[in-house]
């Protein structure tokens, strides 16, 4: 590779447009069931050894923790190692070094390194991570599908397509001269902080600034550290040289100190709770005058997601996005569905149909793949989720409808909840749970107006929504009333599925800085354009026409 960076890296060609990657069914009898039930029952048989990676060394150290299926107390799937102060240390030197080759690598050789990924993902690789997505982050096979092969396969082909769209994008130059724009990678590395509910998630946050040219220091969720890893092996695989991507799992206080104090941290990509992105945001502040230059804080937090149905809503297709929005991945998706918001004409069939359905779901270990739920991911989140069960149960005002009954015996299991709610501002309505509940509030059809201020004000997130209506006034109506409400709107759709390339994802007020994962707006929070021009032919003389 050059040793020094190109002065001019838009010249790459036609810009690569990227499709997004085919879902696969794993219907009874197809291939890709057949492989996907081989790697489940090879991953079952023992248990990994997961290592810090550090400028490309695989390192075991004596702090380790075990890593059980959240669906399976008793299914050890891996042990894995925790960085120390030391190892943090160690992988922020590694990433600094790294960064003064990486950063000189053009834009079409760095894409190069992710587009192969792409490609080994969708192949190779593609039923071991669905596989220890659904083992260790209790996921259906749909769920993993559309997570750790396809979503992670287009964030890697279609932050491709941004970045060289991007690069593209140049300044006019008049003659005798030319103007230019380069996108220079941050100076110093990126932190990315990473969630357990997506293993694209986790493979996007690390890879994106990556992509731009920057280096990282990766924590992963304690709980996708099987997953996530088998894609930094996939990496490597691809071409990634040592020390753009250290991984690094462990305490998340002591790695989040070491690294906020150093005064070469350039960047945060995090995606997690809103109290944690909170003081991340205050160590940042409190450590600023000690930096280089000003950090990129990108987040995606909290959500307390909504539904809306107007009374012209096609009640069939409300009770599947319902359904589906709130239960799927059972609820533990920062989209999930959480408040309902249901006309009282509607109320009566909507509620014979969503609680047979309901009534229907199958709920289990994840290796039957007949099941519709899993498990929640760990005791922390099964207790916090009981809590909001027993204040529907205990307290006035709510009524639970379905489920309500959790066991912790042999996996983390939370059933899909409905709760009716008398009251709007009830605490089921306004606070994240991340779990299968769902709060339904019933309101009188005249009230359309209120109700929708009333959606608009009760929460202080805005992350996805959905309304429903076959009147078309009444959908822009909800669209103008509930512009800021949510940065992902869906109408007659439910609130959950954001596709790479099709819908940017991200919300604003409580839920982050919408910094829209999967589009181009998110790349560029990872560059520092420098304007360079040049003259071919400069002035010689000082003085002016209007001197003469």
């Amino acid at each position: 590779m050059s040793s020094s960076a190109p002065l001019f890296d838009s010249a790459i060609g036609p810009v690569l447009k990227a499709q997004n990657e085919p879902v696969l069914g794993y219907a009874p009898g197809s291939p890709e069931r057949a492989a996907l039930q081989r790697e489940l029952e090879s991953q079952s048989q023992s248990a990994a050894s997961i290592p810090l990676v550090i400028g490309g060394d695989h390192i075991d150290t004596r702090a380790r923790v075990d890593l059980a299926a959240p669906h399976d107390h008793g299914h050890k799937l891996a042990t894995v190692s925790q960085a120390e102060g030391k190892d943090i240390e160690l992988a922020i030197e590694a990433a600094m070094k790294a960064r003064q080759e990486w950063s000189r690598w053009s834009l079409q050789d760095r894409s190069a390194v992710f587009l192969k990924a792409a490609d080994l993902l969708a192949d190779k690789y593609r039923q071991r991570l669905n596989a220890a997505t659904m083992l260790g982050q209790s996921k259906t096979a749909q769920q993993a599908e559309i997570d750790s092969a396809c979503e992670l396969i287009d964030f890697l082909r279609f932050n491709v397509q941004f970045a060289q769209e991007i690069a593209a994008q140049q300044p006019n130059s008049s003659r005798g001269m030319r103007n230019l724009t380069d996108y220079r990678p941050l100076e110093g590395f990126v932190y990315a902080v990473t969630p357990f509910n997506f293993t694209a998630i986790g493979g996007n946050l690390a890879t994106a600034p990556a992509l731009m040219g920057n280096t990282v220091i990766w924590k992963p969720a304690a709980t996708a550290a099987l997953s996530n890893y088998l894609f930094l092996r996939l990496l490597e695989e691809a071409g990634l040289p040592q020390g753009v991507i250290n991984f690094v799992p462990g305490n998340s206080s002591e790695i989040s100190a070491r690294v906020f104090g150093h005064p070469d941290f350039a960047g945060l990509h995090f995606t997690g709770s809103t109290t944690v992105f909170d003081e991340l945001w205050l160590k940042a502040a409190q450590n600023l005058k000690s930096y280089k230059s000003y950090p990129r804080l990108v987040g995606e937090t909290g959500g307390k997601d909504f539904v809306l149905a107007h009374a012209s809503a096609d009640v069939e297709a409300l009770a599947v996005a319902l359904l589906r929005g709130a239960f799927e991945y059972q609820g533990q998706k920062c989209s999930a569905a959480s408040r309902a918001y249901i006309p009282a004409s509607l109320w009566p069939a909507l509620r014979q149909r969503l609680l047979e359905d309901v009534a229907g779901i199958k709920m289990g270990n994840v290796l039957d793949l007949s099941n519709f739920m899993g498990a929640v991911i760990d005791d922390k989140a099964f207790r916090r989720i009981a809590r909001y069960i027993d204040l529907a149960r205990q307290g006035a005002g709510a009524r639970i409808l379905a489920g309500g009954q959790a066991d912790a015996s042999a996996g983390y299991f939370v059933p899909p909840t409905v709760v009716q709610v008398e009251d709007p501002g009830h605490a089921l309505m306004q606070e994240e749970i991340f779990g299968p509940v769902l709060s339904v509030y019933v309101y009188e059809d005249a009230r359309w107006a209120d109700v929708l201020r009333l959606v608009d004000t009760t929460s202080p997130y805005a992350l996805t929504g959905a309304v429903f209506a076959r009147d078309r006034q009444a959908v822009q109506e909800a669209n103008g009333a509930l512009r800021h409400a949510a940065g992902n709107f869906y109408i007659n759709d439910k609130p959950t599925g954001a596709v790479v390339g099709q819908q940017p994802f991200g919300g604003a007020r409580r839920s982050g800085t919408n910094d829209k994962a999967g589009s181009a707006l998110n790349l560029l929070r990872w560059v520092s354009p420098r304007t360079v021009k040049e003259a071919f032919l400069p002035a010689t003389h000082y003085r002016y026409p209007h001197m003469e």
